[in-house]
């Protein structure tokens, strides 16, 4: 079992190799050396394009999908963190009335939860009230806070992605594959078709 092992791991490092991805945007041709400085001619890769759109949308949530071109992201950026901001008002909000509620309570006044002289609400009720409201709270902060990271991440790594020349060279097309034998149930494949 070791042996197999060992030989899988040489049969992988061999053959990937020979594997190469997709290739960089600059064109070889376009630049020119002239002593000891470098001029890119006509390339489309800017390396500073990443940094560029991590900046805007660390400025501006969803101006890094602007920078982008992807313009269909932006209200996706927005409705996410609106939501989660919107959810952190609210539990806030609730939060606060509990409180002080429960403030008046200790100190022997009527609140809100009081009718009548009757209490709707129990101490230990509103003491759990506040638990659960502060803890959703603080959860809607961490998600509108881990939102915001991600957009920015994203709209770093779709810049540079967006860079790299993709074409069919390399590609992954499911096919079905007709099997004579058995008519009835098709069978599904998968294609890998490069070209060197």
């Amino acid at each position: 079992m070791f042996f197999n092992k060992i030989i899988l791991v040489f049969f992988c490092a061999f053959f990937s190799a020979t594997i190469f991805a997709q290739k960089d945007s600059i064109n070889i041709k376009d630049i020119k050396i002239k002593g000891d400085i470098k001029i890119e001619k006509g390339g489309i890769y800017d390396p500073l394009a990443p940094s560029r759109a991590a900046f805007y949308s660390a400025i501006f949530p969803g101006m890094g999908q602007v920078y982008n071109k992807k313009y269909w992201k932006t209200p996706i950026v927005w409705g996410a963190l609106a939501t989660s901001l919107y959810y952190y008002s609210i539990n806030s909000k609730d939060y606060n009335r509990f409180r002080a509620a429960y403030k008046l309570r200790k100190n022997n006044l009527p609140d809100e939860f009081t009718v009548d002289g009757q209490e709707i609400l129990s101490e230990q009720t509103l003491e759990r009230a506040q638990e659960q409201l502060k803890e959703n709270r603080d959860m809607s902060l961490l998600t509108t806070v881990v939102l915001y990271v991600l957009q920015i991440v994203e709209a770093s790594v779709n810049a540079h992605l967006l860079q790299f020349n993709t074409d069919d060279n390399l590609t992954f097309k499911p096919t079905f594959i007709n099997d004579p034998i058995y008519v009835e149930a098709p069978k599904v494949g998968l294609t890998i078709k490069y070209n060197f």
